[in-house]
């Protein structure tokens, strides 16, 4: 196994394969702040060079956290196809590359492909190819599942429609589902971010969106994203919830920092399966976001991307019926500008889909970022031109309990109509019966929530 390289007349050694996986990374301030990056571009591009030289048995056999010592390298080791693993195993990474860009190359030669390759042989090759690499091979890779709806059709641009409430009051969440769901919005989920962690708090959200969905008739799904202890509690007391919510990481000692090991997710997967209102099978949400593991001095020395690409790895263990990237809400220290913004947004949708993960993005940044809503719009015209499955919708694109900025209802409405995408398609005959779609787009009634006060019988109260 070659670490070294000649480049421009100096020589660059690099002393394992971690360190070569973090210098070959786009710069990020996170991987900076780790002292792992890359000192300049020459060592950038050296790191890639040998990168590209590698196999896919290399990166396999040096995992980020060793086998013996983290629950999440040994389930991405142990849900390997051995027999696809030895078809693809003395590929180079940047063979597996050019194999992925070519237009030859299916999604389901990818997919396939992918049940043989690790989190960090996915990353690897991620690290090799830019932007538009990363929409074109994206592009390609449909990943569909099931709860209440189908998800991940292709065509189809979904959307997470995200009513929080500084103080979770009951009448301020009901008005904000109500508006977004008016203009096409909660198609792929409603769900809430609760102020307040209670099972008490918890259960009535959950049954609030319950009694919504089930009033209005609305094929969607339903989630409050409390910590999942306090879910499963919820639902064992007769709280109504479709999806089971946990915020995941890249290796065990950062789960341990969220309060979750792949047990307790084990678990929590086998009691909404028996308990929760949705139809499943696929019945966990996951969110992930670069950096997580870093923020808890739980990367190992790892680069956070290859710390990313790993939840993906770990998500797939458990079937979700759907997963998104937090893009920006770590802040500056780990994503410093635009710019970092869209390349990590660009790659956790590679990552994932790879892997066989339903992905969507949370395209967002916080205020003390060097980023603004222009990249947003950026970031989600390329996302949806590579495929992302949805995105969020926000009350103007601002959540006032979290104080973040992402995508808006208006937002998501004209991404469809510019790129020709559909919501899914239950939803889509849902909003035309509600009277505000007709001839794929939001008719003129659409942002009118009265309008779903007169259906099935009036109001929620």
């Amino acid at each position: 196994m070659k670490l070294n390289v000649r480049l421009y007349g100096s020589g660059y050694r690099f002393s394992s394969v971690k360190e070569v996986l973090a210098k070959a990374n786009e710069p990020k301030s996170g991987d900076v702040l780790a002292g792992v990056a890359a000192e300049n571009d020459r060592e950038r591009v050296a790191a890639k060079i040998v990168l590209s030289e590698l196999t896919v048995h290399d990166l396999r056999e040096n995992p980020s956290v060793p086998y013996e010592q983290d629950s999440v390298t040994r389930i991405i080791q142990d849900d390997l196809d051995e027999a696809e693993y030895r078809r693809i195993e003395g590929m180079t990474i940047g063979e597996l590359r050019e194999w992925m860009l070519d237009e030859e190359t299916s999604g389901d030669d990818i997919l396939k492909a992918s049940r043989g390759m690790t989190s960090e042989v996915i990353a690897g090759v991620s690290k090799l190819m830019g932007n538009l690499d990363l929409v074109y091979a994206s592009r390609k890779i449909e990943v569909r599942s099931h709860c209440n709806t189908d998800f991940g059709l292709r065509g189809c641009f979904a959307s997470r429609l995200q009513p929080n409430h500084p103080t979770d009051e009951p009448a301020g969440v009901l008005a904000s589902t109500l508006e977004g769901l008016s203009y096409g919005i909660g198609d792929a989920l409603i769900g809430l971010n609760p102020a307040t962690d209670s099972v008490e708090n918890t259960a009535a959200i959950m049954n609030l969106f319950y009694e919504t969905r089930m009033r209005y008739e609305i094929p969607t799904q339903t989630c409050v994203l409390a910590h999942v202890t306090t879910q499963m509690k919820a639902v064992r007391a007769g709280a109504k919830a479709d999806l089971c919510f946990q915020s995941i990481a890249g290796s065990e000692k950062a789960l341990s920092a969220f309060g979750v090991s792949t047990g307790l997710l084990e678990e929590a997967q086998q009691m909404f399966r028996e308990m929760g209102s949705g139809e499943g099978p696929n019945v966990m949400y996951f969110e992930t976001g670069q950096a997580s593991e870093l923020s808890s001095d739980a990367h190992f020395g790892a680069d956070q991307q290859t710390m990313e690409s790993r939840c993906y790895g770990l998500a797939r263990h458990y079937k979700p019926f759907l997963l998104n990237s937090v893009v920006g809400f770590m802040g500056p220290e780990y994503l410093y500008d635009g710019r970092q913004l869209i390349r990590a947004g660009l790659e956790d949708n590679f990552c994932a889909r790879v892997h066989g993960v339903p992905m969507g993005c949370d395209v967002c940044y916080t205020n003390h970022m060097k980023a603004d809503q222009n990249d947003v719009d950026s970031l989600t015209l390329l996302l949806a031109n590579a495929g992302c499955n949805y995105v969020m919708g926000l009350p103007c694109g601002d959540d006032v309990m979290l104080m973040y900025q992402s995508d808006g209802f208006h937002d998501i409405a004209c991404v469809r109509e510019l790129l020709g995408l559909r919501p899914l398609p239950e939803f889509e005959a849902w909003m035309e019966r509600a009277g505000i779609w007709e001839n794929g787009r939001l008719t003129r009634r659409a942002g009118d929530a009265s309008l779903l006060m007169t259906m099935n019988g009036g109001a929620v109260r």
